[in-house]
């Protein structure tokens, strides 16, 4: 992104799908890296003027303040069916993705995401998996770590009370209609840019009509951890990675 302005080399700059906007945001969160990372993607594929957001309910719904695309809100969990409506009211001519958390998608949602997949819809899933329910202060989410403690885990997370986490990226992947299933965290530039790099196989499987695509980045919730943001870092990448590593569970050009 190196580029000449007003005598300057400008290294790193605002994409072009994207607001200028303070962060809304707790310290240490990574929702607005997230968002920015789409927007990184929808710049460099030139689909800005096609592309159509959809926001479930949790902390992610603010991520469309950053971004100069069009979104809708839709119920808590249904933001698939809500997209799909939007798809095929758009003659399949539009990128309609989602932006979900862990108890908006693998919790309440969880039966509507399916559906949608089973149905073998052309649309791109990106999902925040922080472990927790952010927005709500901080409860046991269904991607929530084994002895994990939370507000309504205070003993720590418990597989024979509470069940174990759940794992949506190989679950994604395990579904027929999926075309790209990943995951992905923000610890460095080179898992920035591969973050990126899925974001738009993503997309490309759409826009290619082959699939469903889903990424899914595990990310920080400071707050609800009861940690500082350097802390949060640190567990999420000895703890959270453990549970989940990250790569590409799934990548087909075809599906039968």
């Amino acid at each position: 992104m190196s580029e000449q302005k007003a005598g300057k080399k400008v290294i790193y700059h605002k994409p072009e799908s994207a607001f200028e906007t303070s962060s809304l945001f707790c310290a240490g969160c990574q929702h607005s890296i997230i968002a920015r990372v789409v927007c990184e993607a929808i710049d460099e594929m030139g689909i800005q003027g096609d592309a159509v957001g959809v926001s479930g309910v949790g902390c992610h719904g603010m991520c469309h303040v950053y971004m100069d695309v069009d979104f809708v809100f839709a119920l808590h969990g249904r933001a698939p069916g809500t997209a799909t409506g939007i798809k095929r009211g758009l003659s399949n001519k539009g990128i309609v993705f989602t932006f979900q958390g862990d108890g908006d998608l693998a919790a309440i949602g969880l039966g509507d995401i399916l559906s949608a997949v089973n149905r073998g819809e052309k649309l791109t899933t990106i999902f925040f998996n922080n472990a927790g329910y952010g927005t709500t202060g901080g409860q046991m989410a269904p991607t929530t770590l084994q002895g994990q403690v939370t507000t309504t885990s205070p003993e720590g997370r418990d597989a024979a009370s509470h069940g174990y986490p759940v794992h949506m990226a190989e679950m994604m992947a395990s579904m027929r209609g999926v075309a790209y299933s990943a995951r992905v965290a923000l610890i460095g530039l080179k898992n920035f840019m591969s973050a990126k790099k899925a974001v738009k196989t993503a997309f490309q499987k759409q826009i290619d009509n082959v699939g469903y695509g889903f990424v899914e980045f595990v990310c920080t919730c400071p707050p609800g951890w009861g940690m500082n943001p350097p802390k949060s870092i640190q567990w999420l990448e000895k703890a959270m990675l453990e549970e989940y590593p990250l790569g590409e569970l799934k990548n087909v050009d075809i599906i039968e």
